[in-house]
Formats: C-alpha cells, structure tokens, sequence
C-alpha cells in the first residue's frame, strides 16, 4: 500500500521514496518481502504519489495496480476487486520500512499451512513503540494500548482477529522525521553489529 500523500513526514520526496539510511522507504518494505515466502507482490499506487508508481513500475517481480489514493480501506476495495486477486491477502504499507522476511513468514504462516481463513491485524503494544521513541499515531478501536503495524492479512472469511507482536521491527511506521531517525538509526546499529 503506497499511494498515500504522506504529509505528516514533511519529506521533499514521495513518502514511500523518503531515504532511510540512504534506501528507499518502499525498498526496504520489498526486499523484507523478498526474503519472505509471499506468492506475489502488487504495489498499490495514486495519483498521489507519482514517483513511487514510477520507480515501483521499474522494479522486477512488481505489479502496479492504480487505485485513487482515498485511504487504505478504499485502495484495498479496490485490489480486491481485481479477479487476479485473491484472499490471503498480505498487505503492508510502504512505511515499515525495517520489515524482515522472517517476521512476515511468522505472520502469513497459518495462512500457507490453511490453518485460518480469518483476516488479521497485526498489531504492537503503545508501550513498545513509546519506548522506542516512535509515533503512535492511531490505536486499535477495541483495544487502546495496541497500535496497528501496517502489515494485515484479508482472510477469504467474515471472521476477524488481532495478533499482538513485540518485534520492534513492526513497530517503527515512518510517519514523521522523528520516526525516519530512529529507523535509520537502529538499521545502523543492525549494520554495525553485522560486521
């Protein structure tokens, strides 16, 4: 899911195209889904965000699907309605940008192994992502001291449930600069304990 417009950063580029530690955001996102067992992978672009289609539209193992950028409720209809397109659906948005391919199989593994046909939030305690020093931009409607992490799943079913992790990857969205440091910083860290 890119297609937003991404105004609370305050980025001079595209939100999804905004650098982190010098990659962009939606090329983080990818190469997390790469390393993961998805099937495909369908980047939901607007008119809202015109680079990113761009650059996604070069990107090898990507479809574009245009959607009119109203919000992730109305942009998923919109995917759903293509007959190519079926649940399970994984969705992520562009703003999670330390994604990790492991953390999505764990996510996506019920699904593959048809042991729930329920749609899924993904959700991370309020606690953690203040102690991480990020944004908590919205909470779960049911359940104030969990936040969504932009990763989901649409079951092919009515039925709904949240699993709550505490993996601070899922935790830092980037929403505002402040959220772009910490992620580029923890990356460094990561970066600098590899060597």
């Amino acid at each position: 899911m890119c297609g937003g417009k991404g105004t609370r950063l305050e980025s001079p580029r595209e939100k999804p195209l905004h650098p982190i530690d010098g990659v962009a955001m939606v090329d983080r996102v990818l190469a997390g889904l790469e390393e993961s067992r998805v099937d495909a992978v369908y980047a939901a672009v607007s008119l809202n965000a015109p680079e990113t289609r761009t650059h996604l539209e070069r990107v090898d193992g990507v479809t574009t699907i245009e959607t009119a950028g109203d919000g992730y409720v109305a942009d998923l209809m919109a995917l759903l309605e293509r007959p190519a397109i079926e649940p399970p659906i994984l969705t992520v948005a562009a703003d999670v940008p330390l994604l990790a391919g492991a953390a999505v199989n764990r996510i996506i593994e019920p699904y593959r192994d048809r042991d729930t046909t329920a749609s899924l939030t993904v959700a991370v305690p309020v606690a953690l992502k203040r102690r991480l020093g990020v944004s908590v931009d919205a909470t779960l409607e049911a359940d104030d001291h969990l936040a969504p992490t932009g990763v989901n799943v649409v079951g092919d079913s009515d039925e709904s449930m949240t699993r709550v992790h505490y993996d601070p990857r899922l935790a830092i969205n980037v929403n505002r600069r402040e959220d772009a440091r910490i992620a580029a910083a923890r990356l460094s860290a990561a970066s600098t304990e590899d060597r």
